[in-house]
């Protein structure tokens, strides 16, 4: 039951990966590349060389990921290897397939190519990310850094974006300063999206909970709702009486879960729920410094 659940799980990843993947290509393909918009990322760069030699986007980009990948499975554990190895075939598999399809881009307003060419290539970075992948560039030595240092990967991936995308203006024949605004433009929304998506997967709250049955709450939500928690002893400021006070720390999705276990045993009992920055330790986030 246990190796069902699992593989069922890491099917579900796959899943999210090329819906993410999908995404992202879109973004590109559909509204950055046929607008003149140099992005940044390996993709930038694939870009750049697509407009001055011709090349091939997603070969130029399987061809350069192949270095980075050895490089992510030595680093990052083999389990990341063959995730990226998977999102770097299929993203550079559809970054061929789509980018033919779309001779011009699906709008004719450059700044909105670039506002949806950036929405889209975040969200769907973001669900990569999320579930374990990357699309390999840039994406991989940002994930390096992160492993190590509390540095959101929105942005370390937009200060890398910075060197290529200024590079364009002297690199492409038909780049301007405008293209090149544009391109800025593109990635910041990009990192803000991945970022969104991100820290919205992870954001955690914590529950203070009162209650005059706390020994079935706490048996309710360690058993039921599978959360550890930690008893706190008060006392009431205006009965004075002795009160066990139950901390909860959870991800923001499991919070229905965590209500609907106390609704059951005491639907009178007293909540508090507030977002936390941070939380580190076993089940959440490790301490990098």
């Amino acid at each position: 039951m246990q190796n069902k659940t699992a593989i069922l799980k890491e099917l579900r990843s796959y899943v999210m990966l090329t819906i993410g993947l999908a995404i992202g290509t879109l973004g590109w393909t559909a509204f950055l590349i046929p607008a003149k918009i140099v992005g940044g990322g390996l993709t930038g760069i694939a870009t750049i060389i697509y407009f001055i030699a011709g090349w091939d986007v997603g070969l130029t980009t399987l061809v350069i990921n192949i270095g980075l990948i050895l490089l992510a499975i030595r680093i990052l554990g083999a389990s990341f290897g063959i995730k990226t190895i998977y999102c770097v075939l299929v993203f550079s598999g559809l970054l061929s397939v789509l980018r033919p399809m779309f001779i011009e881009p699906v709008v004719s307003e450059v700044m909105m190519n670039a506002i949806i060419g950036g929405i889209l290539g975040g969200l769907g970075a973001g669900i990569v990310f999320v579930n374990g992948g990357s699309t390999g560039g840039i994406d991989i030595v940002a994930m390096i850094i992160n492993k190590y240092k509390n540095i959101s990967l929105g942005r370390l991936l937009l200060g890398m974006d910075v060197l290529i995308i200024s590079s364009s203006f002297f690199l492409v024949q038909s780049s301007s300063i405008e293209t090149v605004v544009y391109g800025f433009m593109t990635m910041a929304i990009l990192a803000y999206t991945v970022d969104m998506v991100i820290s919205g997967n992870k954001q955690t709250v914590q529950f203070f909970i009162i209650s005059s049955k706390p020994e079935e709450l706490r048996k309710s939500v360690i058993f039921e709702a599978e959360r550890g928690l930690t008893i706190l002893h008060g006392k009431g400021g205006y009965s004075g009486e002795d009160r066990q006070v139950l901390m909860v720390i959870a991800r923001k999705n499991e919070t229905q879960e965590i209500f609907k276990v106390v609704k059951q045993i005491d639907p009178d009992a007293f909540i508090t729920v507030g977002t936390v920055m941070g939380v580190y330790g076993q089940g959440f986030d490790k301490i990098k410094i």
